[in-house]
């Protein structure tokens, strides 16, 4: 079986296409027909910034969200048994992680299907690279609850893990809820504990702050409908 799914990391930020982005990405993306996506609009946009040429009528877009039944998703994968290799795009940064791209993944593992990840930016280690916290345990939770009482008790949780186990506790939040998760990180840790805030990674306006809770509830900032990933140690 020839066919390969490509795991094709796309833009965090309007950045230059040199400054994120291998050339050897753009050879492999330019010889594909097929793609699986988040979004239709996003994928199409990025493909035409990064100079892919071909009519999008004569390629085919499978989607791939959260609205998606992941019973049907093993059809996606009709193609590379044929051994036609299809690409699968995340709506920023790399692809099956905090989307729905692992279970499509886990599939092509259990037909036999080779699966290659391409070189690009990831937010998660991104900002862990940057934060200046314990690289080597660390745990990624993901979107934590919205209930403010479930919120305030797994910031506490995931405080406790990072002196137990020496681990950096790394999550993420919606745009327009930043501010509320800083509200309530600022509220439900110690003084002591650091917090490193990293925002629009690869843009312009990148920032990348790491310092005790003390320090931010002086100055918690403006967050709001910036990407943020927040990061926990001590």
């Amino acid at each position: 079986m020839s066919g390969k799914l490509y795991l094709i990391p796309t833009f965090m930020a309007d950045s230059e296409i040199g400054e994120v982005f291998p050339e050897n990405n753009r050879s492999i993306i330019f010889s594909l027909n097929e793609f699986i996506v988040e979004e239709l609009k996003t994928a199409r946009r990025f493909l035409r910034k990064i100079g892919y040429q071909k009519p999008f009528e004569e390629v085919k877009f499978n989607i791939l969200n959260e609205h998606t039944d992941l019973t049907e998703i093993g059809a996606y994968l009709k193609n590379l048994i044929n051994d036609s290799s299809i690409g699968l795009l995340s709506e920023a940064g790399s692809p099956c992680i905090a989307d729905p791209g692992s279970e499509l993944v886990k599939l092509a593992h259990q037909n036999g299907i080779r699966v290659i990840p391409l070189v690009g930016p990831s937010s998660i280690l991104m900002a862990l690279i940057a934060s200046g916290f314990n690289g080597q345990n660390f745990v990624f939770h993901g979107y934590l609850p919205i209930d403010k009482k479930q919120r305030i008790q797994k910031l506490t949780e995931l405080e406790r893990n990072i002196y137990k186990l020496d681990q950096t506790q790394i999550f993420i939040e919606t745009p327009y809820r930043n501010n509320r998760m800083v509200e309530a990180i600022l509220s439900a840790c110690s003084r002591e504990t650091a917090l490193c805030i990293a925002s629009n990674i690869t843009a312009k306006d990148e920032i990348i702050t790491s310092k005790k809770i003390s320090e931010w509830r002086k100055s918690p900032g403006d967050w709001n409908k910036r990407p943020v990933v927040f990061l926990l140690f001590k």
